[in-house]
C-alpha cells in the first residue's frame, strides 16, 4: 500500500491561521511532481499546535485535494491513548487511507505500554503506520515490540527514525514483508532501501519533491550510480532541513521559493535566526535552488 516518497506536509500559516489556499496549492504541487503519498498533521505539520477544528480542516483539505490519487496518511498520534483513538476516529470519518502514530512522548511507557497503546489505536479499524523517533519522544520502540505489533492486521508499516541502520535491518529481518519499512530521515533513504526499506516519509520533498522522487526512481530501476548521484546533489539540503527544529528550515526555504506565502510557525517554535537563514540561503544558492 505504501512505498516511495511520501511527503510529511507542512501546515502553512498566515497571521496565525491555517492558510488553506497555500495548503491546497502545496498538495497539488506535490501531486504534479509525482509524489507517492501525503502525510498531513504529522509533527512536520506542527500537529501539537493545531486545534481539533484545524486538524479536521487540514485533513479534509488533504483528502479532497488528493482525490484518491495517492494515499493520505493522517498524523493522529498523541501521548494520551484516548486522544490518539479520538484523532484516529476523526481521521477515519474524513476518509484517510491510514494514520501515522508516533510513539507517545514524555510519558516514557514500557514496551508493554507501547504495545497496548498501538493495539488500542489499531482497534479503531484503520491501517496504522507506527512512527519511532526517540530523539523527539524520549523513548525507543524496540524491534521486538515492532514484531509483536506487526502481527496485528491493522499495523501495516513503520516510519523508523531512530537513526539506527542496525535497527532498521533488524525490523526487516524479523518482519519481512509483513510490515512495510519506511525511513523518517531523508539522509537515510538510500541506506534504508539497501536494508529492504520501501521509501521515505520526507521533509525535504515539501521543497524538492521531483528531486526526491527521481532518486527513488533511479534506485527502483536499478541505476544505483544515478541514485547515488541524485542523493549527493541534494544531500546538503537534507542536512540543512535540520539546522533548527523541523519544520522551521523547510518552511523558511519554501517561502523563499514562493511555494507557500509565509514561513510562519507557531510558538513555541519561532522564525529562523538571521545567521542560520543566511547559511540556508547560501546552501540553496550553491545547490541551484535559488
Amino acid at each position: 500500500m505504501l512505498s516511495g516518497v511520501i511527503t510529511a506536509i507542512v501546515t502553512p500559516f498566515l497571521n496565525n491561521k491555517v492558510d488553506e489556499e497555500s495548503l491546497s496549492g502545496l498538495i497539488s504541487f506535490q501531486l504534479e511532481k509525482g509524489i507517492h503519498g501525503i502525510v498531513p498533521c504529522g509533527t512536520t505539520g506542527e500537529s501539537p499546535t493545531l486545534s481539533i477544528e484545524e486538524y479536521r480542516r487540514v485533513v479534509e483539505i488533504s483528502v479532497d485535494t488528493v482525490n484518491k490519487k495517492v494515499p493520505v496518511v493522517a498524523g493522529a498520534g498523541a501521548n494520551s491513548t484516548a486522544k490518539a483513538v479520538e484523532l484516529t476516529r476523526c481521521a477515519k470519518s474524513l476518509g484517510v487511507d491510514a494514520t501515522l502514530q508516533v510513539v507517545p512522548y514524555y510519558n516514557k511507557p514500557t514496551q508493554e505500554g507501547l504495545f497496548r497503546h498501538f493495539k488500542a489505536v489499531a482497534e479503531v479499524g484503520l491501517p496504522v503506520v507506527l512512527y519511532n523517533v526517540p530523539g523527539r519522544t524520549g523513548i525507543d520502540l524496540h524491534p521486538k515490540t515492532v514484531v509483536r505489533l506487526a502481527k496485528l492486521p491493522e499495523i501495516i508499516a513503520i516510519k523508523e527514525a531512530s537513526g539506527s541502520i542496525t535497527q532498521m535491518a533488524e525490523i526487516r529481518q524479523h518482519c519481512g514483508d509483513q510490515l512495510t519499512l519506511l525511513t523518517g530521515d531523508d539522509a537515510q533513504t538510500l541506506p534504508a532501501m539497501c536494508m529492504g526499506g520501501e521509501g521515505v516519509v520526507s521533509v525535504l520533498s515539501n521543497l524538492l519533491p521531483q528531486e526526491m522522487v527521481e532518486m527513488y526512481r533511479n534506485w527502483q530501476e536499478g541505476d544505483t550510480a544515478k541514485a547515488i548521484d541524485s542523493n549527493a546533489h541534494i544531500f546538503p539540503m537534507m542536512q540543512a532541513m535540520f539546522m533548527e527544529a523541523n519544520p522551521v528550515p523547510v518552511k523558511t526555504a519554501m517561502a523563499m521559493k514562493g511555494i507557500i506565502k509565509s514561513s510562519e510557525v507557531r510558538l513555541p517554535l519561532c522564525s529562523m535566526s538571521d545567521e542560520n537563514e543566511k547559511e540556508l540561503t547560501r546552501i540553496m544558492q550553491e545547490a541551484g535552488i535559488l
